[in-house]
C-alpha cells in the first residue's frame, strides 16, 4: 500500500511538471497552431459571421474579467470570478470555439480543440497550484464557494493594465485574415 501511495505521488509530480511546462509554452504554442489553423481554414461568408458572433462573446468576457483581475496581489472574487474561478480561460475557449466555427475546416477545429484542452488543463493547474501556494486557505476558501464575494466595479483602467488590448488586436488580426481568406480565396 505504501509503494502505491508512493507511486501515486511520483505520477502526480509529473503531471504538475507537465502541467507547468505547458503552461509556460502556452502562448508560443499557441502561435503556431493559430498559424496552421490559419492555414487549414476556408471561412465563408455565413461560418466567418457566425464564428465571429461566438468570438465576440469570449472577448467581452475576457474583457470583463481582465477588469477585474488583481493578478498576483489578491484571489479576486468580483466581476465574473464571482461565477467562476476561470472566467480568461472560459472566455477563451469561447473565442476558439468561434475560431473553429469561422475556419469552417475540420481539421482546424481539431488543431484547436487539442491546443485549448492541452494547455487550459495545464494552465489551470499550474495557476491553481500557485494560488494556493500564495494565498493559501484564502483560495482555497474561494475554490470551494466559501469566501464572501467582493463589491468592486469593472475598470476598462485595470482590464489595460492586464495587457486584454493585444487579445483584442490578435482577435482583430485572425478576423481580418479569415475575412481575407473568405472574400477574396474562396
Amino acid at each position: 500500500m505504501a509503494e502505491t501511495v508512493k507511486r501515486k505521488a511520483k505520477s502526480e509530480k509529473r503531471i504538475e511538471g507537465l502541467a507547468a511546462r505547458l503552461a509556460r509554452i502556452r502562448v508560443p504554442l499557441g502561435f503556431l497552431c493559430a498559424g496552421a489553423v490559419l492555414y487549414l481554414a476556408r471561412p465563408t461568408p455565413r461560418s466567418l459571421a457566425i464564428g465571429g458572433g461566438i468570438a465576440l462573446v469570449g472577448e467581452v468576457m475576457r474583457i470583463w474579467a481582465a477588469g477585474h483581475l488583481e493578478k498576483g496581489r489578491e484571489v479576486t472574487q468580483s466581476g465574473p470570478y464571482r461565477i467562476t474561478r476561470h472566467p480568461l480561460y472560459v472566455g477563451s475557449a469561447i473565442i476558439a470555439l468561434g475560431a473553429a466555427i469561422a475556419s469552417a475546416r475540420v481539421s482546424a477545429m481539431v488543431a484547436i480543440a487539442a491546443y485549448m484542452t492541452a494547455t487550459i488543463v495545464s494552465a489551470i493547474r499550474h495557476e491553481e497550484a500557485g494560488m494556493r501556494a500564495s494565498f493559501g486557505d484564502q483560495y482555497d476558501a474561494y475554490a470551494q464557494s466559501r469566501a464572501m464575494p467582493v463589491e468592486r466595479p469593472f475598470s476598462l483602467a485595470r482590464a489595460m493594465k492586464n495587457k486584454e488590448h493585444k487579445a483584442v488586436a490578435g482577435l482583430a488580426a485572425v478576423a481580418a485574415i479569415l475575412a481575407a481568406k473568405a472574400y477574396f480565396y474562396p
